[in-house]
């Protein structure tokens, strides 16, 4: 990041969001933005000519598209990407499939002028979050793999086959759950996950890794029996959280306020499993900007689960693990590459006095 104000180059098609978003970023002392292109095309000559820190990206592009765009910039000069893109279904497959390939975030585009200031918003926090932190790392998109086995796992995967699997994540967070999810095997406990991203874009990331992914992927729809082999993908906007009912653990969803600027909130869910009682809980902070999760998970270590927080060295951004990891929240500090097998075995382990209780 530069040492003066932010320096932001706009990529869009629409003459009236490139304007007002212009307006928006240009009256912030910390940030300058440095041009508005319509097209990749004078979207190259501009990087070129200002040397931006941020790009912030539209995905239906004449000339040339923001995916084939993005490869191109990740490849020859990998910077901060913000995707602005629709909340068709077909806009929102090619975000995540964006964030696939590097980019660090992706906000809804506005339905009209009047809510272009919002988005604007976010846009200003998601920049200076990363200027707060250190620069992100970018990493090739996950390649297909074989799913890992752990010591002391059966060949039907572990035995706890009671436990739950929870799992927050943010910035960076669809690659690392991709890459976390593609190594375990296919009869795993249940697995719930939150990961910071809008409305509409979680379906059609739930729907992405239920292709790629050994077991079921699903985008919780609330109320859904939790069931081993099956990961439940928190919706946008609504927070997620774990209830038990006779004998049984269903979803449930929530519409409360925002926690640390997040619906979803990984605190929320977090806190909901710290409260089960007699059910053996593995839980991990991945990749994000923020400290959402790290409180959560402390009350689930104080629970008697066992916690782990990815490692500085394979996250794209060190900011919700190095939070967890600050407040003592962490049984284990992993890379992503030995996340599966440090969960699997978690899983094989006797439960804790704690967490039988």
């Amino acid at each position: 990041m530069s040492r003066g104000p932010v320096k932001v180059l706009i990529v869009d098609d629409s003459a009236v969001v490139r304007k007002l978003l212009s307006d928006a970023l240009s009256h912030e002392p910390d940030m300058q933005v440095v041009g508005a292109a319509a097209d990749p095309f004078m979207a190259r000559d501009l990087i070129l000519k200002h040397e931006p820190d941020v790009l912030t990206l539209d995905i239906e592009m004449p000339r040339m598209d923001g995916l084939s765009f993005l490869r191109r910039i990740m490849a020859h000069r990998p910077m901060p990407v913000i995707i602005v893109s629709s909340i068709t279904q077909r806009g929102s497959a090619a975000s995540v499939e964006a964030l696939q390939l590097g980019a660090i975030d992706v906000i809804a585009k506005p339905g009209g002028p009047g809510s272009v200031g919002e988005v604007a918003e976010l846009i200003k926090r998601r920049i200076r979050a990363l200027r707060a932190g250190p620069p992100p790392k970018f990493r090739a998109p996950v390649a297909a793999v074989t799913p890992v086995a752990a010591p002391g796992a059966t060949r039907n995967g572990p035995r706890n086959a009671n436990s739950l699997v929870l799992i927050g994540a943010s910035t960076g967070g669809t690659q690392a759950i991709e890459a976390l999810l593609t190594r375990l095997p296919a009869d795993v406990p249940p697995i719930l996950i939150v990961q910071h991203m809008p409305p509409i874009f979680t379906k059609a990331f739930a729907d992405r890794l239920d292709k790629v992914c050994p077991m079921r992927v699903v985008e919780s729809a609330g109320n859904e029996l939790i069931e081993p082999g099956t990961v439940y993908i928190a919706p946008g906007d609504r927070h997620m959280v774990i209830e038990r009912h006779g004998l049984r653990l269903r979803t449930a969803l929530r519409d409360g306020p925002p926690v640390h600027y997040q619906r979803p909130a990984v605190d929320v869910l977090f806190h909901s499993a710290a409260r089960l009682q007699g059910v053996p809980m593995v839980a991990a902070i991945l990749t994000g900007m923020g400290q959402d999760g790290a409180d959560g998970l402390l009350a689930l270590k104080q629970a008697g689960a066992e916690t782990l927080a990815e490692d500085e060295q394979s996250c794209v951004v060190f900011g919700m693990p190095k939070e967890a990891i600050a407040r003592g929240a962490a049984n284990h500090v992993v890379t992503l590459f030995h996340m599966p097998g440090k969960i699997l075995q978690s899983l094989d382990r006797k439960p804790s006095l704690a967490s039988a209780r």
